[in-house]
């Protein structure tokens, strides 16, 4: 059974990766990065419990936290470029 909910958050990932190849926007292919990090949370978690080693549950959570900070980080650089290139057409000499 757990190596069938490994093989599922597997396709889950692939198909996480290609929305975020193949996404129609920024924001889309940012939301595939972050479920894809959070799918490999997932499934550090399902690995550590199927070996037997619960230390795998720090070293997802740490993912989780670098995850969740590089996603705010990228989202917010990428609001002050949208800002940098509405703002260039309204300056005036």
């Amino acid at each position: 059974m757990l190596y069938a909910a490994m093989v599922a958050v597997l396709v889950t990932m692939v198909l996480a990766l290609a929305r975020a190849f193949m996404g129609p926007g920024l924001y889309n292919r940012i939301l595939a990065i972050n479920m894809f990090g959070t799918k490999t949370v997932l499934f550090v978690a399902v690995l550590g419990f199927l070996v037997g080693e619960p230390e795998f549950l720090d070293i997802g959570l740490l993912y989780a936290l670098v995850n969740f900070v590089a996603v705010i980080a990228v989202l917010r650089l990428t609001h002050y470029d949208e800002l940098l290139v509405e703002g260039s057409g309204d300056e005036s000499p």
